[in-house]
């Protein structure tokens, strides 16, 4: 069974999202900024979120995390929680 890590960060709006999506492309670490910005639990390990295999998260999370490049930052990515970014650390198949 395929098996994906990532990372995340999740903020309540799409304008927050888009703000560290920008602080990241210009060098910003993500693991700082999700410890600094996430309202997820998973910011205290920097949006790590481990390993999972496709239908543990939300549909919407997985159609990326099994579909996007790896090491790229995606979103802002719309769930039930909020506004994500994702990155995708590594998927096995």
């Amino acid at each position: 069974m395929a098996t994906a890590a990532a990372r995340h960060i999740l903020v309540k709006t799409e304008s927050e999202a888009l703000e560290l999506k920008e602080q990241i492309a210009a060098g910003a670490d993500f693991a700082e900024l999700a410890k600094k910005h996430s309202t997820c639990p998973s910011s205290r390990d920097g949006g790590n979120l481990g390993s999972f295999g496709p239908g543990q998260m939300v549909p919407e999370f997985d159609a990326v995390v099994f579909s996007a490049p790896l090491n790229e930052v995606q979103g802002p990515v719309k769930t039930q929680f909020g506004m994500h970014l994702l990155e995708v650390t590594s998927r096995q198949d």
